[in-house]
């Protein structure tokens, strides 16, 4: 199984009631975030058979919009395994839920999806910690006993290699 981490893009600052910060949007750079998400993860040849975020505003959005730029056709599930507060086991019942597919990728908050990477590559399920900036993806391979992160990619290393990219890309012109 293949597992694609995303942790939301930028959704501006914490609201101190949890039923109005649940309800709390990405902003503007938080749906750029997404773009370079969406289009490195093509650019890569990325396909998943399932998307699966949390329920809160800001991980549908990233979900939504990520989907959007990857050209996923499906729908996207909502699990409560990927809110902020899930432990690992509710986490594992969600993998077993989704386990006829073999590449999906999860939509959620930190600090939880970082630790539920994390335990995934470990050994002994609790000493690493994938660091998940917002807007960030990961790749895990999962297998009998651990995973193996392939790559994590930052928002920010994902703008600079689509703008090189797009800089490679243009027609080079003559200075006479």
């Amino acid at each position: 199984m293949i597992l694609y981490f995303l942790r939301h893009a930028s959704a501006g600052e914490r609201v101190s009631n949890p039923k109005k910060d649940e309800k709390r949007a990405l902003d503007a750079a938080g749906m750029e975030q997404c773009g370079y998400v969406g289009r490195a993860l093509t650019a890569l040849d990325v396909h998943v058979e399932v998307i699966i975020s949390s329920p809160l505003k800001r991980a549908a959005q990233t979900a939504s919009l990520v989907g959007n730029e990857m050209g996923y056709e499906g729908k996207i599930y909502f699990h409560d395994g990927l809110r902020p507060g899930a432990g690992f086991a509710d986490f594992r019942r969600l993998l077993g839920a989704y386990a006829k597919h073999e590449n999906i990728m999860v939509v959620g908050h930190n600090p939880n999806l970082s630790e539920f990477a994390g335990r995934c590559i470990s050994e002994n399920g609790c000493e690493a910690v994938v660091d998940l900036k917002k807007g960030a993806v990961a790749r895990i391979e999962i297998g009998r006993n651990a995973g193996v992160l392939s790559w994590c990619l930052t928002p920010k290393i994902l703008r600079t290699l689509y703008t090189a990219a797009a800089e490679s890309s243009r027609p080079k012109t003559s200075r006479k």
